[in-house]
């Protein structure tokens, strides 16, 4: 007998001696009332077991993996245990394996539909930071930074509003997905950039008497020597059409690069055009580039429906600390009819992925927001058909092995967004979107918080939530 198939059959056993056995089953062809969403869904092998609960009456439930009993429980909630569920991923790799969802609900047992679940060998970037934040994002109170690792369901805060005076914090970016390198904002009073470097913390200060502002979004360049970030003038105002709720518009915003080493900041004309708002700056992978998003400055506010964003790239040279003189043009928002935001690049340097939306620059309340692949060796683009939804989807982040990419979602409600995370195989395909899975699968309906910016890395960040306080009390690094 094959060791898993023992494994299986001793835990059906274990179960049923405390959970009633189906009997006189009705197979409905109906898809299982399950929350979260896990069905005929691409998953990594060391992910977190997909607990879900069912949205119907039920009083038990079995569930089967190819045929054979693997988990049962009394109530609508499945939640795996850890060590069954590791060892279902690691025998199954590679393959796609059937789930069947069998539940005792007030007419009898019924068995649903099966769906399934392919499990691949590419994994997923163990941790992942994100910001919490109340989803109208016109204020902001008790905000925290957290790191979870989503091979299980443990969580930390590494910036918590109680320890900075209940002051914003803007989202934290790896280098790469490396968390050695790491960098986040903290605003007011005594904030300032706080860079990681190997769990060493230091305050920054990234402005210039004539710089429009602070640093806002930033990317780092392959050798960790240089920030590329951007300075903007933000401007919130309202919708009176509940879909959009609220739009967010910059009325100034420019592009520079800071030299961590020499403590000096690099500019270029082409990146702080004052008729032009350049923003959204990261680095190639291989440092050969910065790309960044940019549109013409509006003569009226009011405009704000008519202005869209280009994708632009420009050269970079990391030996000399130089920006070129020759701006590539990758998406024509007048050609293309629509407006460009949030360009990362896949470390391979094969993918560029974006988010498009009908105008503006802020596409968390827009429903029409997607997100678009370009294959940077053809410029051909691919629409992620299978990842987008009807509502915004945006703030996207590669894995380190080019094959995951996370994303903020609001698919579920309009309102709140969660991580989802979709496969990316080597033709730029994408597969069917799952959340990040949670202990308690009734955690997203009674989390009044929204997963901002999520980024993944490779492992835990070396430092603490006292780090950081000691960090803002400190002197901040001027840049010349």
């Amino acid at each position: 007998m094959k060791p898993l198939l023992f494994l299986y059959l001793s835990v059906a056993f274990l179960l049923v001696a405390c959970t009633p056995q189906p009997e006189n089953v009705r197979k409905v062809d109906e898809a299982a009332p399950i929350y979260p969403d896990y069905t005929d869904v691409t998953i990594p092998v060391n992910i977190a077991p997909l607990n879900f609960l069912l949205r119907n009456d039920a009083a038990s439930v079995y569930l089967y993996i190819n045929n054979v009993a693997f988990y049962s429980g009394r109530g609508g909630e499945v939640t795996f245990d850890p060590n069954d569920w590791r060892t279902m991923l690691t025998e199954h790799v590679g393959k796609t394996v059937e789930v069947k969802v069998v539940a005792k609900e007030a007419e009898g047992w019924k068995e649903y539909r099966p769906f399934s679940w392919t499990i691949v060998a590419d994994q997923v970037d163990p941790y992942l930071t994100y910001r919490l934040i109340e989803p109208d994002y016109e204020v902001f109170s008790n905000l925290v930074l957290q790191e979870r690792c989503v091979e299980d369901f443990s969580t930390r805060n590494f910036c918590d509003y109680g320890l900075v005076g209940n002051q914003c914090m803007n989202c934290h970016t790896y280098a790469g997905q490396d968390p050695s390198t790491s960098m986040f904002y903290v605003r007011g009073v005594d904030g300032g950039a706080i860079l990681n470097y190997n769990g060493r913390l230091r305050k920054l200060d990234l402005r210039r008497d004539d710089m429009v502002s602070g640093s806002v979004y930033f990317g780092f360049s392959p050798s960790r020597r240089y920030v590329v970030f951007s300075t903007n003038i933000i401007i919130p105002a309202f919708h009176a059409e509940s879909s959009k709720r609220m739009e967010v518009f910059d009325t100034k915003s420019d592009v520079y690069v800071a030299d961590l080493v020499d403590n000096r900041f690099i500019d270029s004309p082409l990146l702080a055009d004052t008729t032009q708002l350049e923003t959204f700056p990261t680095f190639s992978p291989d440092g050969r580039y910065i790309y960044y998003c940019t549109a013409h400055r509006l003569d009226s506010l009011g405009a704000i429906e008519t202005q869209k964003y280009s994708l632009c790239r420009i050269p970079f040279d990391e030996a000399t600390g130089t920006i070129g003189t020759e701006v590539d043009t990758l998406y024509n928002a007048a050609i293309e009819g629509k407006s460009v935001c949030h360009p990362r690049v896949s470390p391979d340097g094969q993918w560029l992925a974006y988010t498009v939306a009908d105008y503006g620059t802020f596409p968390l309340w827009h429903r029409e927001t997607d997100q678009q692949l370009m294959n940077l060796k053809t410029r051909a683009i691919h629409p992620m058909a299978q990842a987008n939804s009807p509502l915004s989807d945006t703030y996207h982040s590669w894995s380190s092995n080019s094959r995951w990419l996370v994303f903020a979602s609001k698919r579920d409600d309009g309102l709140y967004g969660k991580p989802y995370y979709t496969y990316i195989n080597k033709e730029g395909v994408c597969s069917k979107p799952f959340v990040l899975p949670q202990a308690h699968p009734s955690f997203y309906d009674n989390c009044l918080k929204s997963f901002n910016a999520p980024e993944q890395g490779t492992g835990p960040l070396p430092f603490s939530i006292t780090d950081v306080q000691k960090a803002l009390s400190s002197s901040p690094t001027k840049f010349r």
